[in-house]
């Protein structure tokens, strides 16, 4: 994050924005423009990925579905745009240590022991002590009292479109972030393949929200994509992993998707459903009969 914030000082903050007397190195100065680019980047890329993602990639026949809510993709916009800012504050305190050289990024590939090799190993460590760590976060997030409080908002969709990747509880969209950080910390890590990192989990988050199922085969047992994540908001208690089904798996918690036994929400849509007595939505009369 230095080097984005090296360059903003340097093109538009120093020059335009703050005063002479204010180094680049205060600690107040530093938290004030990660603030701002924090922000406006998170802002960015949620509207740039989401929106790709809803125009070219989301199928809007999903929106017919009797569990999407009337009026949801400005009620997760909403609740997006509320967060992004408080999300912001509290991954600026992380962003602040590894600006103040806290943390074990470095700049050269030359500082690294495994040289070009680095790059693969931390792209896997990265991916797998994320994973892992998402897993049990978000798994706890399930707990009574921490569900009431901070996930039920992302449950709210329960048919959740790109515009709900980040429409959550800010302390709940920064608790499962926080490995993100945390990583860097723990372990070296060239900065610019962190931003990349960084970049690629907010396209992910936006992906497994994206309504479409379709995975290649080789990779249905393994990735959690967006037809385990799509159970997860319809059914709770299954598919917590971020990006592999391994830790659900171990923990217990893997249900393999309604999509791939042909009965997803789409699918439903499809055949017909309908509300029972019991305020449930099952498949329709027509399509009940094909099953008789």
């Amino acid at each position: 994050m230095d080097q984005i914030l090296n360059l903003c000082d340097y093109f538009v903050l120093s020059d335009y924005v703050y005063p002479e007397d204010w180094p680049e190195t205060s600690i107040t100065r530093q938290f004030s423009s990660l603030m701002l680019i924090v922000t406006l980047s998170g802002y960015l890329l949620y509207f740039l990925a989401a929106g790709l993602s809803y125009m070219y990639i989301f199928d809007k026949r999903l929106m017919k579905h009797p569990l999407f809510l009337k009026n949801q993709i400005w009620k997760e916009m909403r609740v997006a745009c509320f967060s992004v800012p408080l999300m912001s504050f509290l991954s600026v305190l992380c962003f602040l240590l590894e600006v103040r050289g806290y943390s074990k990024l470095y700049d050269s590939i030359a500082e690294s022991s495994l040289g070009w090799l680095s790059i693969p190993v931390n792209m896997t460590t990265f991916i797998l002590f994320t994973d892992c760590l998402i897993y049990w976060i978000h798994r706890g997030l399930h707990a009574r009292w921490f569900y009431k409080h901070l996930h039920k908002t992302h449950h709210l969709w329960k048919i959740p479109t790109p515009w709900a990747s980040h429409a959550f509880n800010p302390i709940d969209g920064f608790l499962q972030s926080l490995p993100y950080h945390l990583y860097v910390f723990l372990f070296p890590m060239h900065k610019y393949l962190y931003l990349v990192m960084f970049l690629f989990v907010n396209f992910w988050t936006v992906s497994i929200h994206d309504g479409d199922f379709r995975v290649p085969k080789i990779f249905k047992a393994i990735i959690n994509g967006s037809a385990h994540h799509t159970d997860h908001h319809l059914f709770y208690n299954y598919n917590y992993g971020q990006f592999f089904t391994l830790w659900d798996r171990i923990g217990g918690s893997f249900r393999n998707p309604s999509a791939f036994e042909k009965d997803s929400p789409l699918d439903q849509i499809l055949r017909g459903i309908k509300q029972d007595t019991n305020g449930c939505y099952r498949v329709g009369a027509i399509s009940k009969s094909k099953h008789q």
